[in-house]
């Protein structure tokens, strides 16, 4: 990034602000909560305690999961090698786990440890969320929506908090074209949404939004559903995003979640950390490392799984590393947490508008990564792909995936199995059905984001990096426009998805 003026010598003062504060943090066990733990404890020298909310049936169960999903977990691999036998004992000296879950009153803590540890807590970070793009709209809006609303309210208990932080998305900006700005949502103003976001982006005309009338709208319909709930809650959810301007489920409850966290904030000093699309590390801990259940379509594409997709080559892929984003977020918390405004502040922290790059130059650099490493496939051969195809539409890409998978199962229309097999012939019919089914809910997730004309406005997050020192900006780097992307998708994205997600050794290079 430009950094305009010479850094000022003392900088922000972040590790100042963040060491020997007590944290309480929500979402710890998911992918930003991980990374976010992690470098706040090999990064900052005597930081407090840090007290993770974690699901479980008991004290016995969250205890379990810290263990087994943090402490043990491959990310805290260098703070391992650097306490070496005492880690574990360091780990336990720093993590407090706290059972409840956001989508409980009081967040499901009992009165007694409430009462422990609101005493003790200087900020809070809330991260959990539910991130799958169709999940269901009941369960959606209990963790997007009401979840930071609780998570507020605790917060409002605590009398030594100087901060609450929220991590949101910066796709909660909805489906119109431009420039949006770091603004919060108002939610006096929610008809629109347009004057609270960017005076850049394209209007549009969306019904009225009532958060209180879509949160009863979801219970009432749970409630009334006797068969396929999973189903028809998902759909529910997609339909209303798009009645209101959202691409999905996802981006919509998000977005209620920051006009309530507005409008209940109160004189709480506030930020809003708005990510894109977050990736593997570029750097830190190390590079390459993610975490996930679902295979990223880059990977999908080397599998050869998916020769093409539905999409405009030319939009911008508006991602970014996931350690910039946590240092994004520590940055901004400690200029806040000492600034001590009860002010709202809002960051993205995205690429489209500072270091742009296109779908077509992402899946030309993984053909070049494949073409040169191809992936195994089951039995261990070696997977040869050919260039992405991107098709306009989604009647296009349905017939390409259609005869893609047909003629990959040996399913041809001259094909003499149905006579000789019937049974047989039933069977590969059912299963190219399956997959062409598969394969068109994932091109109608993504293909919103696909043919996505919005960016991502990143003054504010410009500004964090000018008020730091040289020596914060070497230890909280979050320079998005440092990015070289052929080097960070070739070298570090897809052989950390090879490696923690696919579980495959690095290939040979032919």
């Amino acid at each position: 990034m430009d950094q305009g003026s010479p850094p000022p010598c003392d900088g922000i003062g972040i590790v100042d602000f963040l060491q020997g504060k007590n944290y309480f943090i929500t979402g710890a066990t998911g992918f930003l909560g991980k990374a976010l733990v992690e470098k706040m404890l090999r990064g900052i020298p005597d930081v407090g305690k840090l007290f993770l909310l974690i699901k479980g049936k008991d004290k016995e169960a969250t205890m379990k999961r810290l263990k087994s999903e943090i402490i043990n977990a491959e990310v805290f691999k260098i703070l391992k090698a650097i306490h070496g036998s005492s880690y574990e004992a360091f780990m336990m000296s720093k993590l407090v786990p706290v059972c409840g879950d956001v989508c409980s009153a009081n967040l499901g803590i009992d009165a007694d440890t409430t009462n422990e540890i609101a005493k003790e807590i200087d900020v809070i970070i809330n991260s959990a969320a539910k991130t799958t793009w169709d999940t269901r709209y009941d369960v959606a809006i209990n963790v997007n929506t009401k979840g930071p609303a609780r998570v507020l309210e605790f917060g409002k208990k605590c009398k030594k908090l100087r901060l609450f932080l929220h991590v949101s998305s910066a796709y909660v900006n909805g489906t119109r074209q431009g420039v949006f700005f770091e603004k919060p949502f108002c939610l006096e103003l929610r008809t629109a949404r347009r004057d609270t976001i960017t005076s850049k982006a394209q209007e549009i005309s969306v019904p009225f939004l009532d958060i209180d009338a879509e949160i009863k709208l979801a219970s009432v319909a749970v409630e009334s559903i006797d068969r396929n709930a999973d189903r028809i809650m998902r759909e529910l959810g997609m339909e209303r995003a798009r009645i209101h301007g959202w691409c999905s489920t996802y981006e919509m409850t998000k977005a209620m979640g920051e006009m309530l966290i507005d409008s209940m904030r109160s004189s709480i000093p506030t930020v809003i950390i708005r990510p894109s699309l977050i990736e593997s590390t570029y750097r830190e801990p190390f590079p390459g490392w993610i975490q996930g259940y679902k295979v990223p379509i880059l990977a999908a594409y080397g599998q050869c799984q998916l020769p093409g997709f539905v999409g405009d080559p030319d939009t911008i892929a508006d991602t970014v590393p996931m350690d910039m984003v946590v240092n994004a977020t520590l940055t901004a918390l400690a200029k806040h947490g000492i600034d001590g405004k009860p002010e709202l502040h809002v960051y993205h922290v995205a690429t489209s508008v500072a270091n742009p790059h296109s779908f077509k130059d992402a899946f030309n650099y993984a053909y070049d990564y494949f073409s040169s490493s191809p992936l195994l496939d089951s039995k261990g051969k070696k997977i040869a792909i050919r260039p992405m195809k991107f098709l306009a539409s989604m009647d296009s890409f349905t017939d390409f995936i259609k005869n893609e998978v047909a003629q990959r199962s040996g399913l041809t229309p001259d094909d003499n199995v149905y006579m000789s097999d019937p049974k047989r012939y039933l069977r590969m019919q059912l299963a190219c059905f399956k997959t062409v089914h598969r394969f068109m809910r994932i091109a109608n997730l993504y293909k919103a984001y696909m043919f996505y004309k919005g960016r991502f406005d990143v003054t504010n997050t410009k500004r964090l990096i000018e008020d730091m020192s040289i020596e914060e900006r070497k230890r909280f780097d979050f320079d998005i426009e440092s990015i070289n992307w052929e080097h960070y998708i070739k070298s570090v994205h897809i052989p950390g998805v090879r490696k923690h997600l696919l579980r495959q050794p690095p290939a040979a290079k032919l």
